[in-house]
């Protein structure tokens, strides 16, 4: 597997455009399209939250159909969620309008917003910005990197990645961009992530490779604990590498597999790095534990700890508010049994000897606390088995942030 600069035009035959079109103020990019002329094969994974926004019921419909796939439309700004039928009416009116200047069906156009709760789309920005979108349609790196900027709303920074890989003897391909900084937690967030490969693969195995995958990505951070009512994940596969297609759980599946896993890792991970208000990525990683779902659970519960985020704002090792974190997880293990060890790039320091603190200095764990991407690693000894969860520190800006939010 090769790292590549790109995003989602990377893969063959696909291209992006984003533009402002008049959703929210400030002259800010509030539109993007991702375009394939070939017909794509669809995958994708959605908010758990009973409360699904319009889009995500409309996307559930085209994907877990029977047909293909040739764009996707988002906007930034307004979440069309909680907005009854009428907003779902809005979510076709979309694809038609996208449908109509592509020439495709309207059932072959995704949607995607992100935004404020409860507002209605104005319809006569949304499809003059899909006219205006379908010109500046582009493979083009910049016009990457301007779909990524178009689907932000509190993010800070664009987030896109890329990798090739070789597959039965071809280059095969997978780009993506995702946006997500706040109301963020394990079982998808408000987060929007469309991924795009040229990898021939069929339906039944694209679908099934991102819903393993999803668990070990995207439902592994968390910033703030709220699951959202719009995260979608969307993979299109257009077959252009012309590799043999992938039917079935062999080398050429795991290979993909390996791939994808990668693009979603790490844009995951930009994600709880760039959480509201944040000044740290914060990873907890387990080692050693019997099962799994254990060191998942365990994981989770220490990124999504207030206290354990405030501790690593604050660049302090109060390590007692990791171990109470995994105290109340759900999973079963023995704290007498734990090593903890923290790690930065300024080095690694244990904290924790069999449920113990060691004599640790406190000035270099400071130090190690204070990089921009700092690890917990736990040890419970009780197996082989590993997890990582992803999240961010707690600071006083995430709450200005959303205390304001709508203004």
């Amino acid at each position: 597997m090769k790292i590549i600069e790109g995003g989602v035009t990377a893969a063959k035959g696909f291209q992006a455009a984003g533009l402002y079109a008049g959703i929210k103020k400030g002259n800010k990019k509030d539109m993007a399209m991702i375009y394939s002329r070939t017909p794509c094969t669809a995958a994708g994974t959605f908010t758990t939250n009973i409360v699904k926004a319009a889009p995500v019921k409309w996307d559930q419909k085209v994907v877990y159909g029977n047909g293909t796939v040739h764009a996707v439309v988002a906007n930034s700004g307004i979440a069309n969620a909680c907005t009854g039928e009428e907003g779902y009416g809005y979510c076709r009116e979309t694809a038609k309008a996208a449908a109509e200047v592509l020439g495709v069906l309207e059932d072959e156009v995704l949607v995607a917003s992100t935004g404020v709760i409860g507002r209605q789309l104005p319809m006569d920005i949304i499809k003059e910005g899909v006219k205006n979108l379908v010109p500046l349609l582009s493979d083009s790196r910049e016009a990457a990197m301007v779909a990524a900027e178009s689907i932000m709303t509190t993010d800070t920074v664009k987030k896109e990645v890329a990798v090739t890989v070789e597959i039965g003897g071809k280059t095969v391909t997978v780009g993506g961009m995702c946006k997500g900084s706040g109301m963020i937690h394990p079982n998808m967030c408000t987060m929007l992530s469309f991924v795009t490969t040229d990898a021939a693969i069929s339906k039944e195995m694209l679908q099934k490779v991102l819903s393993a995958d999803v668990q070990d990505t995207y439902n592994m951070i968390s910033v703030d604990g709220d699951t959202s009512t719009n995260d979608t994940v969307l993979l299109l596969a257009n077959g252009l590498a012309d590799n043999p297609p992938i039917t079935q759980e062999d080398e050429d599946y795991q290979c993909f597999a390996e791939a994808l896993h990668y693009v979603n890792v790490e844009l995951a991970k930009k994600m709880a790095g760039d959480g509201e208000g944040a000044t740290a990525l914060f990873e907890a990683k387990i080692v050693g534990a019997a099962t799994k779902e254990q060191a998942k659970t365990l994981a989770k519960s220490i990124v999504c700890s207030s206290l354990t985020k405030a501790a690593i704002y604050g660049h302090d090792a109060n390590w007692g508010r990791i171990l109470c974190a995994m105290g109340y997880s759900g999973a079963d293990f023995e704290p007498e049994k734990v090593d903890l060890y923290f790690e930065s790039a300024a080095g690694r320091l244990q904290i924790i000897q069999n449920g113990v603190a060691t004599d640790y200095s406190e000035e270099t764990a400071t130090k190690i606390l204070s990089e921009k991407e700092v690890t917990a690693i736990a040890d419970i000894k009780m197996g082989d088995v590993s997890a990582s969860a992803w999240g961010c520190d707690l600071t006083y800006d995430y709450v200005k942030i959303n205390a304001d939010y709508r203004s």
